[in-house]
């Protein structure tokens, strides 16, 4: 190397130095430190694991509230609740999605984490109240949950600043199929936690469809979570940095004058779109139909796609990710018909064994997509542009849940699961033709 080059970046930046990383290009091995890029990748997902928490946390805890005494939800009020935060989320990622490149990873990062621990202490409150609060309170904790659904569209573009291209399809797979983790894990959780005692608070009493009353202790999973919010939050203030990846508003909505921004925000629709949508209503859907005690399975769904999204995001390293939405969008499709026919052909109530294995297929495929579509972003957009197309597209599906929850308030089940099956299959000709044919214009 010639005595003139510059030294390695982990050389020039001690591990407790600046808080911009000035000279920081991951594209080049002495421009590029993997330390800072796997720590900042870590943390971030930690936060971005409790952002999903938070943002299904409602989702969790609205099946129940409707069971207690002094409460009165109806179904239609509980759809609702369960569409605010989806409603809020997509519109916050379209905020977050600017912040990148105006605030840097660290602020960004600090900012996000504090203002969550809000909804967090605000769910854990309400739910101890002997009567049922006004519903616009609940809305409007409903709405801010929402903010755990805003910050994916900041944190996931930032955390590809700091990869190179070739390392970006399973640093990204990693973080949003661990983030997407923070949703079966508040599934998992809130059966379990909300059955005792915890701290000598007393509990709420729950009337069962049957008459059987019990009582349950809905503020202990926002009281378990809390910590966990205030240790990311340290995290994010001690060891994030930034880089410098500098635009502003304007040269960042340069990325609509691009046709692939819209073609891949249609293919994010169908994975992420559909993920979050379903995950948000699944208990809704398993109390409605089979009863309070298949609430104990809700968390299978979100734990299948997550796990997917992270298994694939080496294979679309490796193979491409086109190809793997082309999948995507027919599994999902021939998995929402299984649902769809196990609806329609069903003799009184339907089969719950069909129902689980077409939904959990569902959420198999669409975390394979998940996996794929960011893989194909970095490669199809030069650097500064896949940031704003990531949050871009990111924010739009993040409608999910609200999309989801009025469609199930308002249509049948067929209707719903027959609209999937033929909007998945339509994603995957179109990802076919764009992206992983033979002489497609942008193969990915």
């Amino acid at each position: 190397m010639s005595t003139n080059a510059p030294a390695p970046l982990a050389e020039r930046t001690p591990a407790a130095g600046r808080r911009v990383l000035h000279d920081w290009n991951p594209e080049d091995p002495d421009r590029w430190d993997p330390r800072t890029a796997w720590s900042t990748l870590w943390v971030t997902t930690l936060n971005l694991t409790l952002a999903f928490v938070i943002w299904y946390l409602p989702g969790a805890l609205v099946p129940s509230l409707g069971t207690l005494t002094g409460w009165d939800l109806s179904e239609s009020q509980s759809y609702w609740l369960l569409a605010m935060p989806g409603l809020t989320g997509g519109a916050l990622r379209l905020v977050w999605m600017l912040l990148p490149p105006l605030m840097g990873t660290r602020r960004m990062l600090v900012l996000s984490s504090a203002l969550m621990l809000i909804p967090f202490a605000g769910w854990a409150w309400v739910v101890t109240l002997p009567s049922q609060p006004s519903y616009g309170l609940l809305v409007a904790l409903a709405l801010a949950a929402g903010l755990g659904g805003g910050v994916f569209s900041g944190y996931m573009p930032s955390t590809s600043y700091f990869f190179p291209k070739r390392k970006q399809g399973t640093a990204l797979a990693l973080q949003a199929g661990l983030g997407n983790f923070g949703v079966s894990v508040v599934q998992l959780v809130v059966p379990w936690t909300i059955g005792f005692s915890m701290f000598g608070l007393a509990g709420q009493i729950s009337v069962a469809d049957d008459g059987t009353r019990s009582t349950l202790w809905l503020q202990n999973p926002g009281l378990v979570f809390l910590p966990f919010g205030v240790v990311g939050l340290v995290l994010a203030w001690t060891v994030l940095r930034s880089v410098p990846v500098r635009s502003n508003i304007r040269q960042q909505l340069d990325i609509f004058g691009n046709k692939h921004t819209w073609v891949m925000t249609v293919l994010y629709v169908m994975t992420f779109g559909m993920f979050s949508g379903l995950a948000g209503t699944f208990g809704m859907l398993l109390r409605t139909q089979f009863g309070a005690g298949t609430l104990t399975w809700v968390f299978l769904g979100a734990f299948v796609g997550s796990l997917a999204r992270i298994c694939w995001g080496p294979l679309c390293d490796r193979f491409g990710g086109g190809v793997w939405t082309v999948v995507s969008g027919v599994g999902m499709s021939a998995s929402a018909v299984l649902v769809l026919w196990g609806q329609l052909t069903a003799d009184g109530d339907p089969s719950f064994a069909v129902f689980m294995t077409g939904m959990v297929l569902i959420f198999f495929f669409a975390g394979i997509g998940n996996a794929s579509t960011f893989k194909q972003m970095p490669t199809i957009f030069p650097a500064r542009q896949a940031g704003g197309v990531i949050g871009w597209t990111a924010a739009i599906a993040a409608f999910g849940p609200f999309l989801f929850s009025m469609a199930f308030n308002y249509l049948s089940r067929p209707v719903v699961f027959g609209g999937v099956a033929a909007y998945a299959l339509g994603c995957a000709v179109l990802a076919w033709y764009f992206y992983a044919r033979p002489g497609a214009e942008a193969r990915s």
